[in-house]
C-alpha cells in the first residue's frame, strides 16, 4: 500500500486519535473518564482491523454505547449558550484536540467509504465519538483537577 493511499491516511488518523486519547489517560488517576477512554482506544484497534480485513467488528451496538455515554454526560451539563473555546484546563483542551482529530478521521473515512466500500457503522461510530469527546471536554472543563 502506498503511503498516500486513503487507507493508509485513515489508519494514520485513527492511530493519531488513539494516541491523543492516550495523552488524556496519561493525566493520571484523577481523569474522571479513563475507563471509557481505554474502551474507545480498544475499539479503535478493532476499527482499524475491520478496515484492514473487511470485517465488521464495530457495530451498531458500539454506536449505541457511545450515544448512551454522550447522553449521560450531556444530562449533567448546562445548555450551551455561547461558542465553546477550549483551554479551561489541560484535560478539557486535550479532549477538544481528540475531538478535532476524530473529525478529521471521519472526513477521511467518508472518502474511504465512497471509494472502497460502504461502512455505515464505522462512519456513525466516528461521528458519535466526536460528540462524546465534545461532551467529555465540556464535563472536564467543570472539573477541578490537580
Amino acid at each position: 500500500m502506498d503511503k498516500d493511499d486513503i487507507t493508509c491516511d485513515l489508519f494514520g488518523s485513527i492511530d493519531e486519535l488513539s494516541a491523543t486519547l492516550g495523552l488524556v489517560r496519561a493525566e493520571g488517576p484523577s481523569v474522571p473518564f479513563a475507563g471509557i477512554i481505554l474502551r474507545i482506544q480498544q475499539e479503535l484497534i478493532a476499527f482499524c482491523a475491520d478496515i484492514a480485513s473487511g470485517s465488521a467488528t464495530i457495530s451498531s451496538e458500539h454506536v449505541r454505547q457511545i450515544e448512551s455515554d454522550t447522553e449521560r454526560f450531556e444530562a449533567e451539563l448546562p445548555t450551551i449558550s455561547q461558542f465553546i473555546i477550549s483551554g479551561d484546563n489541560r484535560l478539557s483542551a486535550m479532549l477538544h484536540l481528540a475531538r478535532t482529530v476524530c473529525r478529521r478521521a471521519e472526513r477521511t473515512l467518508t472518502t474511504y467509504c465512497r471509494t472502497r466500500k460502504n461502512c455505515p457503522d464505522h462512519a456513525d461510530y466516528l461521528n458519535r465519538l466526536s460528540d462524546l469527546l465534545f461532551a467529555m471536554a465540556r464535563k472536564a472543563a467543570e472539573c477541578r483537577l490537580p
